[in-house]
C-alpha cells in the first residue's frame, strides 16, 4: 500500500474493495497480502469485561493514531473496520471456530504502512497520560498473512452465521480445498447502532489444498 504523496488522503477502503467490500450472493477466492495490524489478544467470552476492554483500548489507540499521522505525518487515512480472529486456545490457532471449547481471539485494526511502530507507541504514552485503558499497553503492531483465503459477507445476526460457514466450507471442496486457519470476521456495521438482522460482517477463512497437511 503506497501512501503516494502525503498531502493526498489514502484511501484504504477503495484499495481493499476486494478485501473489505465482498459479495453477499457467492462465496469468492481471493488472496490477501500480508499486512500490518495494530493487534491484541486474549481469552475470554465475547461477552465477557476483557474483550470489552481489548476493543476499547484498540479502537481507542486506532483513531488516536489516525488523528496524530494527519497532524505530525501529513498522512490522512480512514480507520478500517475492527475485525477478529477466533479459534480453540486448547487446540491452536488453527482449530476450527465451530469445535472450539475455549475460545481464544485476536483482535485487529489495519495500520499503513507508512505509520511506524515507534509513532505508535509515542501516540499511546499521549493516551495512556489521558485515559485508563487496562488493556493500552497489550496492543501491538504486528504484520498479518492470510494468503489464499475464501470469504463471503453475511447479512444478519453474528449467531446466525453457521449457514454462511457452510456455504463458504462447500464452496471451497468444490475446489479442492479445505479450511485452513482461524475463523476471520470483519464487522462492517456497529452492533450497537445497526439492527441485528442487518449487520454487514465479512467472514473469512483461510484454505488450503485438502490433504496438504
Amino acid at each position: 500500500m503506497e501512501a503516494g504523496a502525503m498531502n493526498e488522503p489514502l484511501d484504504l477502503k477503495r484499495q481493499l474493495r476486494h478485501l473489505y467490500k465482498p459479495d453477499a450472493k457467492t462465496p469468492t477466492l481471493v488472496d490477501v497480502p500480508t499486512t500490518r495490524f495494530l493487534m491484541v489478544d486474549g481469552v475470554d467470552d465475547v461477552q465477557g469485561p476483557v474483550f470489552a476492554a481489548s476493543v476499547q483500548a484498540l479502537m481507542s489507540l486506532a483513531y488516536q493514531v489516525k488523528f496524530g499521522a494527519a497532524k505530525r505525518l501529513d498522512l490522512k487515512y480512514p480507520v478500517m473496520p475492527l475485525e477478529g480472529l477466533f479459534w480453540d486456545a486448547e487446540e491452536g490457532a488453527l482449530a476450527p471456530l465451530e469445535a472450539a471449547r475455549h475460545m481464544a481471539w485476536r483482535l485487529m485494526v489495519l495500520l499503513p504502512d507508512a505509520v511506524s511502530r515507534e509513532f505508535v507507541d509515542e501516540v499511546r504514552a499521549k493516551v495512556a497520560a489521558k485515559k485508563d485503558l487496562p488493556r493500552l499497553g497489550d496492543v501491538r503492531v504486528q504484520s498479518f498473512t492470510e494468503g489464499a483465503s475464501v470469504q463471503l459477507l453475511h447479512v444478519g445476526p453474528y449467531a446466525a452465521e453457521a449457514p454462511t460457514v457452510r456455504r463458504m466450507r462447500a464452496f471451497a471442496a468444490e475446489r479442492g480445498l479445505e479450511f485452513a486457519g482461524a475463523h476471520h470476521e470483519i464487522y462492517l456495521d456497529d452492533p450497537g447502532r445497526a439492527a441485528q438482522e442487518k449487520l454487514k460482517t465479512v467472514l473469512r477463512r483461510a484454505v488450503r489444498p485438502k490433504n496438504a497437511r
